[in-house]
């Protein structure tokens, strides 16, 4: 049985937005409370644009809130948290799902991505986990560990699943809501 999560929850996709198919899609097609924010640019991201639409949602929202962010949206977590976020937002999150968080320095890295580097290496404000694929191409396995690490934030392996995206075939990725229903449950 997969708990509820009571919280509302923002939804960060990656570079070039989430499509159909993908488990963030998905979420937000099931479940009432999900919410994606929408970024200037899905195609041409920006730090500082990036991390001010966070900061935007989340000022807005009434009460507390969670974040389930994917790739690119993992680093706009990070850097909003550590420079953007005021105390009152920061205040706000009750925790975070942080999936296939990409390294900056992989050859794979969007080149139009502009300004997340270097990673804020810092401990999150709020409870959170960092999910990894064995074989994702934007960023490994000793890189998400090292972020979880200094983010103080749970660890979680799920395989050879390439990026965790429409194309590792997880669905409603029932795991992943379970995993966030415990970063919110300060596991």
């Amino acid at each position: 049985m997969i708990e509820q999560i009571s919280q509302k929850v923002l939804v960060l996709p990656g570079y070039m937005n989430s499509g159909e198919g993908h488990w963030q899609t998905r979420w937000e097609s099931l479940h009432a409370g999900f919410e994606r924010v929408r970024m200037p640019d899905w195609d041409h991201p920006v730090r500082d644009a990036w991390c001010r639409a966070l900061e935007a949602a989340v000022a807005a929202s009434d009460g507390p809130v969670a974040l389930a962010a994917h790739s690119l949206g993992c680093l706009t977590v990070a850097f909003w948290a550590s420079q953007y976020a005021s105390a009152a937002s920061r205040a706000k999150v009750a925790g975070a799902l942080l999936v296939a968080v990409p390294d900056p320095a992989g050859k794979e890295f969007p080149q139009d991505a502009i300004g997340f580097a270097p990673v804020p290496l810092e401990p999150l404000p709020f409870p959170a986990v960092v999910v990894a694929s064995t074989d994702d191409p934007y960023g490994g396995v000793p890189f998400s560990q090292a972020c979880a690490a200094a983010w103080g934030s749970r660890w979680r392996g799920i395989g050879a699943r390439g990026h965790i995206n429409a194309d590792s075939g997880l669905g409603d990725w029932d795991e992943g809501r379970r995993w966030l229903a415990q970063a919110l449950q300060g596991e």
